[in-house]
């Protein structure tokens, strides 16, 4: 989707306001003072001046009130950042063992220099050792929630005949990390979830949940290469994860492989030879297949 952003005076904003009137539509966001929709654009005025143009002619509209064809390439491509943002992400939740990590950091465009600077980027292209070392300077620099679920408690909440399944808790989490967020006092114009599931089950799932709040949410694919505050997120999250990991293989003396191959197999029919299940049930997520193929392995 073409997306443009500007940073209009009052006059433009009302010339803007003016021309849209009969196009209008509602906005649930509060931090948005008015939203329209015409040839097949939105154009939403947020309450600090930006103004974000989407959609087949948003180029049309941006040019209209001041964007330049100069540098195009660049300030399509970070028009997508140019927003105080909130970004969430998950790690784990593709590991047998260890926790899930969700984290939701609030990143502004000031920041931005910064991070780069950093070498902040999608989480999936860093080592882990460039993750540790990136995650305490953004834990104490950016505004963050982060949440870990352990296994122990993973276990009490997801599977059959429980309160949640694997999608479910993972929407529970980033609605409760963006939620505390926001009871921080930040202002996001934009909310980005990297998309795990649909908008449709999101939202089935999200209507269940205690907290809730009025900022519209987007889920977008691979989000981390997207928007900074994603990939912070995913930095802090994969930070988390791998430190859990590591306080869990300390306590069973074993080492503890991410991912859910045939290593976790061998190491969890160790676990159960050594302890029984229940320090299984304290290292592992029990619904996935490597808990059957473990018990088999243990009773050769």
């Amino acid at each position: 989707m073409n997306t443009f952003v500007l940073k209009l005076n009052q006059n433009q904003q009302s010339s803007l306001k003016n021309e849209l009137k009969t196009s209008q539509i509602n906005s649930s966001n509060t931090y948005v003072s008015f939203a329209a929709k015409k040839e097949d654009t939105t154009i939403t005025i947020y309450t600090s001046g930006k103004v974000v143009f989407q959609g087949r002619q948003a180029k049309k509209w941006a040019t209209t009130y001041g964007y330049s064809d100069e540098n195009d390439d660049t300030k399509t491509k970070d028009s997508n950042q140019n927003l105080d943002l909130i970004g969430t992400d998950e790690v784990g939740n593709g590991s047998y063992f260890g926790g899930l990590a969700v984290v939701a950091s609030f990143v502004t465009p000031n920041q931005h220099d910064f991070l780069r600077k950093l070498g902040v980027g999608d989480s999936k292209t860093l080592t882990d050792l460039k993750i540790r070392q990136l995650a305490p300077v953004l834990k104490e620099k950016i505004t963050h929630q982060a949440l870990l679920l352990s296994p122990k408690k993973y276990n009490q909440v997801v599977g059959e005949q429980k309160d949640y399944n694997a999608v479910s808790v993972k929407v529970a989490l980033h609605n409760q990390a963006i939620f505390l967020l926001l009871q921080k006092g930040i202002k996001p114009e934009k909310i980005v979830i990297d998309a795990f599931t649909s908008p449709k089950n999101y939202q089935k799932y999200e209507k269940a949940e205690k907290n809730h709040f009025a900022n519209p949410i987007s889920l977008e694919e691979k989000a981390e290469g997207k928007y900074l505050a994603v990939a912070v997120s995913s930095i802090i999250a994969r930070d988390m994860f791998l430190e859990n990991l590591e306080n869990l293989s300390q306590a069973t003396g074993y080492h503890l492989p991410s991912g859910a191959g045939v290593k976790s197999d061998q190491v969890a029919s160790q676990i159960i030879r050594a302890y029984g299940m229940t320090a299984l049930e304290e290292t592992a997520k029990l619904h996935f297949a490597n808990t059957q193929k473990a018990l088999k392995l243990s009773q050769e």
